[in-house]
């Protein structure tokens, strides 16, 4: 059984995230409620972070400080270099920052990770020769796809940031694509450490998130895909939606064949 606090943040964010697809789609976000954006993020990266310790334990908490530092570092690098995601700046105050990057996006990066981990795991029950590099290489696919729609609203509709230079998808340019499936697939490899020990997942302690971590991914792709189209997107959001239900098709079609996360 979860624990209450467990239920209470869930039924927290649901209700923030209602309020939010609302709020967004048709800018009625005023300007001294733009603090709702950094709640939003914070409590999506908590979902991410009571999944990992509930499942894992010790475990879970190492992968949440190692997802959580190295995405900012790794951002804090492509803000002052522009390598890795393109040159790009912050327009939106996203609370407070460590090392020039709001720590909201370490919280983000933490919901990202744990959803895609939960999506891609039962690839491993087939035990492939190559199973664990089918499991980062998808794991971190599913993160590209969550971007796919992320960055284009973010950038096209609510310009939280800005890029310096263009690119053919949405004039995003493709390093930022290229860099989140690098980063991605390098802290699946490291949730593929922490967790996999003789050929059997060891996170598996909560079903109660595990399931939450389906949903969550679908959630927020779904309101940015809603977003998109209130506001005149049509590719991002038609791409994506096609991209997301395969996911969770394969995901339903991994569990009915008995794979776990």
């Amino acid at each position: 059984m979860p624990h209450r606090y467990d239920n209470y943040l869930f039924r927290f964010f649901v209700v923030w995230y209602a309020i939010g697809v609302i709020l967004l789609s048709f800018h009625l976000v005023p300007p001294w409620l733009e603090w709702a954006n950094v709640v939003f993020l914070i409590s999506s990266g908590l979902l991410g972070v009571f999944y990992f310790i509930r499942s894992a334990g010790p475990a879970g908490a190492a992968a949440v400080i190692i997802i959580f530092f190295g995405s900012i570092a790794v951002e804090s690098f492509g803000v002052h270099t522009g390598l890795f995601f393109g040159a790009y700046t912050y327009e939106t105050d996203f609370g407070p920052k460590l090392i020039g990057v709001p720590v909201t996006i370490g919280f983000a990066w933490v919901m990202v990770l744990a959803t895609t981990h939960v999506l891609a795991a039962p690839l491993m029950k087939w035990n492939f020769p190559a199973g664990g590099f089918l499991y980062v290489v998808y794991g971190a696919l599913a993160a590209v796809i969550m971007d796919l729609i992320i960055d284009p609203v973010a950038y096209d509709v609510k310009q939280y940031w800005v890029w310096n230079e263009g690119g053919l998808y949405y004039d995003i340019p493709f390093s930022n694509f290229a860099g989140w499936f690098i980063l991605s697939a390098v802290f699946h490899a490291l949730l593929l450490l922490l967790f996999r020990r003789n050929g059997k997942w060891t996170n598996t302690h909560s079903s109660y998130w595990s399931i939450r971590m389906k949903w969550l991914y679908a959630m927020m792709t779904g309101m940015f895909i809603i977003v998109a189209l209130a506001n005149g997107l049509l590719l991002a959001p038609i791409l994506t939606a096609v991209l997301v239900t395969a996911v969770l098709l394969f995901y339903s079609y991994m569990q009915r064949a008995g794979g776990r996360a």
